[in-house]
């Protein structure tokens, strides 16, 4: 498996209900796109200060490799990315093998 973490921070004008779009997209992925297994949305609390800005974030749990390859060109993918990036003032990409 992998795991696929997206760091988000939005732009400071990104008002809540185009945030919550982008939620419902990503939380989609998985019954659209065959390879993905999971996504989880999150919205910081953490108590230490230490997000540098960034409110959201996202894991994607991929079955293997091919489910990655199969996500990254795929039509929902550049979909998401094209109402996604707009918002986007930063955002951190890191996978890693479980």
């Amino acid at each position: 498996m992998i795991r696929h973490i997206l760091l988000i921070k939005f732009k400071e004008a990104s008002a809540s209900s185009d945030i919550e779009q982008i939620k419902n997209l990503f939380m989609a992925i998985p019954e659209k796109v065959e390879g993905v297994v999971s996504v989880e949305w999150g919205e910081n609390d953490s108590p230490e200060g230490k997000n540098q800005g960034y409110t959201h974030s996202v894991l994607m749990t991929f079955a293997d490799e091919a489910g990655r390859k199969n996500y990254l060109p795929h039509p929902e993918h550049e979909a998401l990315k094209q109402v996604f990036g707009p918002l986007l003032d930063d955002i951190v990409v890191f996978d890693y093998q479980v």
